[in-house]
């Protein structure tokens, strides 16, 4: 099999990028990550090289190319559809992909007042209105999925589904927009999985300041 190869964003910003990454990563499936950074002011134009769209993430298997964060997520599920990515049971699964979808296209309310910073200090900014009831929603999904599954993750064994909000535990926390202790006890298991360390450890590491992704 062609190796996979998954061009990705700054690490510390680009939420998009990390979303594959940690799914992948999660459940250990083979892969390196080539990183392009998008350090100029009009974009990195090597992006173009590799993307259709002009942005990442962008997944090269061989001769295929697939963008956007639950379309490769999707592809390297029917790639090692042993790997877990989705839930087993149908119902269950049914709900993760839905779940995935809200994300992908919802929540704009926080995605554009809060960026993911992995690097910024804890500290509260002024909120747009929309933002509370996007997190609100948010933390209903959680608990709902928790509930139903036991835990630890939202579908009990690490998803694709929490993969999807992976930016948002580093929002939440970030921009100090909850106080829920089963929230807080979800987004604790999320930093501390080994995936997410190690995005974190190579985000921290990262020289470049975006200005427009500082909040």
């Amino acid at each position: 099999m062609p190796d996979l190869i998954l061009y990705v964003g700054n690490k510390n910003y680009s939420s998009w990028s990390f979303r594959p990454w940690i799914a992948l990563e999660a459940a250990g499936i083979p892969f390196r990550d080539e990183l392009i950074p998008f350090d100029f002011p009009a974009g990195n134009p090597e992006i173009r090289k590799v993307s259709p769209t002009g942005r990442v993430p962008v997944l090269q298997h061989g001769d295929v190319r697939v963008w956007e964060s639950l379309a490769i997520i999707e592809y390297v599920a029917e790639l090692f559809p042993e790997a877990g990515l989705w839930p087993a049971d149908r119902a269950a699964r049914a709900r993760a992909r839905a779940y995935a979808m809200e994300m992908l296209s919802g929540f704009r309310a926080l995605r554009g007042a809060c960026p993911m910073n992995i690097r910024r200090d804890r500290k509260p900014i002024d909120l747009p209105e929309g933002v509370m009831a996007d997190v609100a929603r948010i933390g209903t999904i959680w608990k709902e999925a928790l509930a139903a599954s036991g835990g630890p993750f939202l579908f009990g064994a690490f998803t694709a589904a929490d993969a999807m909000f992976a930016p948002v535990v580093n929002r939440l926390e970030t921009y100090c927009l909850t106080e829920d202790p089963a929230i807080l006890a979800y987004m604790a298991r999320m930093k501390a999985h080994p995936a997410w360390q190690k995005w974190q450890e190579a985000a921290l590491a990262e020289p470049w300041i975006v200005p427009e992704d500082e909040a």
